[in-house]
């Protein structure tokens, strides 16, 4: 099965998917602090833009079948290494209920698709198959 997920309770994609679903793997997009209307939100706030990455994150796994407890890898690129103490902060407090923490990458990057951007998260989910 190959199904793109493209939730209608998030901001609307231009030339991508939110998430591709592959059997039961589910691979999201890089999110962003974008707004359910389309609009950046959080703007130089970084813990305000990684909550709504993660909420962002949230609505499309949910979309694909899948939830925040099935994720099992994190890609993060920031702007700076001053992210990772708050990225920290707001993962743990997700994923710490879970009894574990999804594997990540961390990398600092020169710059992201827009100068109000000071993250962005993609994410690997697992889907499990009806039983």
């Amino acid at each position: 099965m190959f199904e793109a997920i493209n939730p209608t309770d998030i901001h609307k994609t231009s030339g991508y998917s939110h998430a591709v679903r592959i059997g039961d793997i589910v691979f999201v997009s890089g999110q962003v602090a974008i707004d359910e209307h389309g609009e950046v939100a959080g703007a130089g706030d970084l813990r305000a833009q990684v909550e709504l990455v993660f909420q962002n994150i949230k609505v499309v796994v949910e979309a694909a079948g899948s939830s925040m407890e099935r994720v099992g890898k994190l890609n993060v690129l920031a702007l700076s290494d001053e992210a990772l103490p708050v990225l920290r902060e707001i993962r743990d407090r997700i994923w710490e209920p879970f009894g574990y923490m999804p594997a990540s990458t961390f990398a600092i990057v020169a710059g992201l698709a827009s100068p109000d951007f000071l993250i962005e998260i993609e994410a690997v989910a697992y889907v499990d198959r009806p039983g």
